[in-house]
């Protein structure tokens, strides 16, 4: 084996003829050691201390080992001689650092084994580039054709009832893909897939003494290696083989795949945070630190903030999302608390971000989405302004309050509904973005899944381990008269409609809709609105309710269906336009040309219009918030008559018609619509 000067990029381990370069950057560093282990003797250590007089190029010190196979795993030591600012420079010596570049990482390829009983130290392991992806490409799919699936890989299929071979895995997942294609979702967001610690938390869940694992992921240790544990093979290559396998296999299946990045923050935590890399490399110019203390400024809630408009870390942030989408394929971004990438070196918000307008003008990234959660947990709330070059489309937070505020038939929303259901013209047209940048949804991971929101009133994170203090503690829910689950057959009556209406509302809107995981049929998790560390069946998907609300199941997919059908329903423009794929929208109330913007009012009707004439898309949605049934007036469209394809004041499986077999109406001129009721008509021509 020989130690040779190497090269300073790229950064990482790269396998070359005869042996591997390494090159990782340190602007601080003094001294940097490479270790090397052989797998199967992970104990077993070569050390290779750099000189650098012959090791560095700038701040980027490099060597290249001769003769060693691409098999082996690496990690570094770093030190500071002298450092009279430990509390600003974190260097530690007897500590292990792992690569930022590192393509893979090993040991915790078993889930929830901390190091305390027996799981091995990660390292560094060197994922091979090479895969059959056939004919795979990046999968484009408009944001208005889009339906988009939130889902977390291990929650979805670690439950018993899921039926699949490998249980909370990339290769469980695609098992699934079936059922996707049977929903109609041609997009699936992924919560984080990076590399983290899951035995991170200190805590038990007080009612049965267990303790709680970071079950979703959003402390990451590496941004380039996917999660070693959510892969079924025992090879160090198996994490990166088996995503692109489940990404080549969704994309076969006409579905997108976009990933939940964090890159606001880190698992490195604050001053008595464990280090796994940044911390012990460059602590000063990865995170934002006070100077005079070296405290972490937190503007995440997870106690350190990324200095992600620092030079070197927009590199790594431009370099990791180049790898996914060049290497991996992935599709797209959701941006975990966005605004933080506003952030300058000082912690002031910046009116132009130079990482946003780098990620939007991007050439490797130029054709893929990006999605910002236009907040921090600071404060900052950008939800209408993440604007940078029209590229970025944001999770619509408005929208989701709106919603739950009129289907719980709070005063005041007739107003706001509207302007959700047209797809937030208030927050995107000025800016010159399109209806559908606007990411439109009820539920998320992060707060009450869709039948806890009409199920309980108030959170119920009892099992957390803190008191029932973490969480958000105004959820906009509404019970329907019982906290939890209920024998009242009028309850659970009100409850199934309650959700209906959420459904179809959020359908029937302008923009790109999304739905949370199991939502299509009832998923609960007990009132728990932060289940971050529920790694049981409070966050696992349940299979079995598939054929408890199979009537559920078959209305999100006749809404789904409907929604491809009609693009009236898919408007890529605020304003009406011209010509046959002009829309326009007229609003009513009970009576035609009359609706009722007043505070007390809540019910408001739209008739959306596509064209004129005899191939005109009529459709007219009427939304009853109030407690009390009315009977609305209906528009005559020319040449047509209304078809019922929703009235969710009917009971299964009366509430949802097969879309193009929609009943006529008796009475085309009135139509009683129920109490806390949704009605969507189509115009038909006739016989």
């Amino acid at each position: 084996m020989q130690l040779r000067r190497g090269r300073p990029l790229p950064l990482g381990a790269t396998p070359e003829p005869g042996g591997v370069n390494f090159a990782i950057a340190s602007r601080f560093a003094t001294a940097v050691t490479l270790l090397v282990s052989f797998p199967g003797a992970e104990d077993r250590v070569l050390e290779f201390p750099l000189d650098p007089r012959h090791h560095t190029t700038g701040d980027v010190w490099h060597a290249l080992l001769v003769g060693l196979p691409d098999d082996i795993h690496y990690a570094y030591r770093m030190d500071r001689v002298p450092n009279p600012e430990p509390r600003i420079h974190r260097f530690d010596p007897q500590r292990e650092v792992l690569d930022p570049y590192a393509r893979a990482l090993t040991g915790r390829r078993t889930w929830g084994t901390p190091s305390s009983e027996g799981a091995m130290p990660r390292r560094c392991a060197i994922a091979s580039d090479g895969f059959d992806w056939g004919d795979d490409e990046l999968f484009r799919i408009p944001y208005a054709e889009a339906v988009v699936y939130e889902l977390h890989v291990r929650g979805f299929t670690q439950h018993p009832s899921s039926g699949v071979s490998q249980p909370g895995t990339f290769a469980g997942l695609v098992e699934k893909i079936p059922y996707l294609q049977e929903l109609g979702v041609n997009v699936v967001e992924l919560l984080p897939v990076w590399e983290f610690e899951e035995t991170e938390l200190d805590r038990v869940d007080p009612t049965n003494g267990k303790r709680l694992l970071n079950l979703w992921g959003y402390d990451p240790i590496s941004f380039f290696a996917p999660k070693a544990a959510y892969a079924s093979g025992p090879d160090d290559r198996d994490p990166v083989r088996e995503f692109k396998e489940m990404v080549r296999s969704l994309h076969a299946a006409g579905i997108g795949v976009v990933l939940d990045v964090v890159l606001n923050h880190t698992g490195e935590g604050g001053e008595r945070g464990p280090t796994h890399s940044l911390r012990g490399i460059d602590n000063a110019i990865y995170y934002l630190l006070d100077p005079e203390t070296g405290a972490y400024r937190d503007y995440t809630g997870c106690a350190n903030t990324l200095n992600s408009n620092h030079p070197r870390v927009r590199d790594l942030i431009i370099d990791t999302l180049r790898y996914w989408v060049a290497e991996m394929h992935v599709d797209g971004f959701r941006f975990d608390l966005a605004s933080v990438l506003y952030r300058g070196e000082d912690g002031s918000v910046l009116a132009n971000s130079p990482i946003v307008e780098q990620i939007a003008e991007d050439p490797i990234l130029r054709h893929t989405a990006l999605i910002a959660e236009a907040w921090d947990a600071a404060g900052v709330y950008q939800v209408g302004r993440f604007t940078s070059r029209g590229r970025w489309a944001e999770w619509n937070g408005k929208f989701r309050d709106d919603l739950r505020r009129f289907v719980k038939s709070d005063p005041g929303m007739v107003s706001a509904l509207a302007t959700r259901l047209v797809g937030s013209p208030d927050l995107y047209q000025a800016s010159g973005r399109r209806p559908y940048q606007s990411i439109n949804f009820v539920t998320c991971h992060d707060g009450f899944t869709l039948a806890d929101l009409v199920a309980y009133g108030s959170k119920h994170n009892e099992g957390n381990g803190s008191h029932n203090s973490d969480g958000n503690d105004e959820n906009l829910s509404w019970n329907c008269g019982s906290e939890g689950p209920s024998d009242s057959e009028e309850v659970r009556a009100l409850r199934a409609r309650q959700v209906r209406n959420f459904a179809t509302l959020l359908f029937l809107s302008a923009g790109t809709p999304m739905i949370l995981a199991g939502d299509e049929f009832g998923r609960t998790q007990r009132g728990n609105n932060n289940a971050f560390c529920q790694d049981n069946e409070i966050s696992w998907v349940d299979w079995q309710l598939t054929g408890v609300h199979a009537d559920l199941f078959r209305f999100f997919q006749r809404l789904i269906r409907f929604r491809r059908l009609h693009p009236v329903l898919r408007r890529e423009a605020f304003e009406p336009g011209e010509g046959a794929g002009a829309v326009r929208v007229a609003w009513h109330g009970v009576e035609l040309d009359a609706p009722d913007w007043s505070w007390e009012s809540r019910s408001l009707a739209m008739h959306l219009q596509q064209a004129d004439g005899a191939g005109a898309d009529h459709i007219y949605l009427i939304a009853n918030a109030h407690w009390e049934g009315h009977e609305f007036r209906l528009p005559r469209p020319s040449d047509q008559r209304w078809h019922c394809f929703v009235d969710t004041s009917h009971a299964p499986p009366h509430d949802i018609a097969d879309p193009g077999r929609e009943g006529a109406l008796a009475d085309q001129d009135r139509y009683a619509v129920g109490p806390r009721s949704v009605v969507v008509l189509v115009g038909r021509a006739s016989p």
